[in-house]
């Protein structure tokens, strides 16, 4: 179907050194100009971030360090963007969240005026998410292909889960799954600890979503201003945030979680300063000891004399 325009519509995907709108940058962007009638013009670069780009980063979308180094950055190509875009409205995949205030992020820090008054905003996942709901009741007529009577009760709702988990099983039994690394696997198998690790999107560590694992298995801030930070790195350089944290409105089981994190980081740390006085220890010279001279009588003579006895 053709898309019915009155203006551009530009189509938008960045590629970037992490999720913090606020700190990350781009190192590629790509966008799909559709004019009205159909004709397309596309333009694709890579920029320099001016920054290193994270491992992590570098596995998902395979930009790396190199593959930026020597090409300029965003502010010395962002006239020739804000120009490409012209007056267009804006389409995207997640792009209201993340890739609209993103751009806006580097325009701003280039100095640029772009403005977004008066332009349209598409964004395609949240026409997936409005028509295709993630509810219950809408998974036990897509699977079950029956409709959810006494929904809300918890009984019924609890009954449904059990019947909806069972018809995936069937549904989805050796179906292909390809995760952002490109690793293709079946991971809908009727097993309990494999649906364990296919469902742990986040792989939270307290699951409230406050501390997460990263992909070396360490657990990690998911937000405020050490968003993405090792804890321990975190309790290294800002040991009050610890005490911040356990006295800030967190669930009881995340400030658990935290308390034996710290308590295992502070016993590591005494352990390691333990065996750094022991190295220290070890290594000085010893003074040399000068063996006793034996007990004479004349010097038992001189004792009594010293001391009247």
């Amino acid at each position: 179907m053709e898309l019915q325009l009155k203006r551009p519509l530009a189509f938008f995907d960045l590629e970037t050194t992490g999720v913090n709108i606020a700190t990350d940058r781009i190192v590629e962007l790509c966008i799909l100009k559709i004019f009205p009638g159909g004709k397309e013009e596309v333009l694709t670069m890579k920029v320099n971030p001016e920054m290193p780009i994270p491992a992590e980063s570098s596995m998902f979308h395979g930009i790396y360090d190199e593959d930026v180094k020597g090409i300029p950055p965003f502010k010395e190509r962002a006239e020739e963007i804000k120009n490409f875009l012209g007056d267009a409205d804006l389409a995207g995949y997640n792009s209201n969240k993340f890739d609209v205030p993103m751009l806006m992020e580097e325009f701003l820090r280039a100095g640029i005026d772009f403005s977004l008054e008066g332009r349209a905003f598409v964004d395609v996942q949240n026409v997936f998410h409005q028509m295709e709901q993630r509810t219950l009741k809408a998974a036990y007529k897509f699977y079950c292909d029956a409709s959810l009577e006494n929904a809300h009760t918890a009984e019924a709702d609890v009954r449904a889960t059990y019947e909806v988990l069972k018809a995936q099983l069937s549904k989805y039994e050796g179906a292909a799954f390809e995760d952002k690394h490109g690793n293709v696997t079946t991971p809908v198998v009727n097993d309990v600890e494999a649906l364990h690790r296919f469902t742990n999107l986040s792989n939270p560590v307290d699951f409230a979503g406050r501390l997460v694992y990263d992909e070396e298995g360490d657990p990690c801030i998911n937000f405020g201003k050490h968003k993405g930070r090792k804890v321990v790195d975190v309790f290294e350089v800002e040991p009050s945030y610890y005490a911040w944290m356990q006295q800030g409105d967190f669930p009881r089981y995340t400030k658990k979680v935290l308390e034996k994190l710290w308590n295992t980081h502070r016993n590591k740390k005494k352990e390691q300063q333990q065996n750094n006085r022991a190295e220290v220890t070890k290594d000085r010279p010893r003074k040399e000891q000068i063996p006793a001279k034996p007990i004479t009588e004349d010097m038992l003579k001189q004792l009594q004399g010293k001391f009247g006895k």
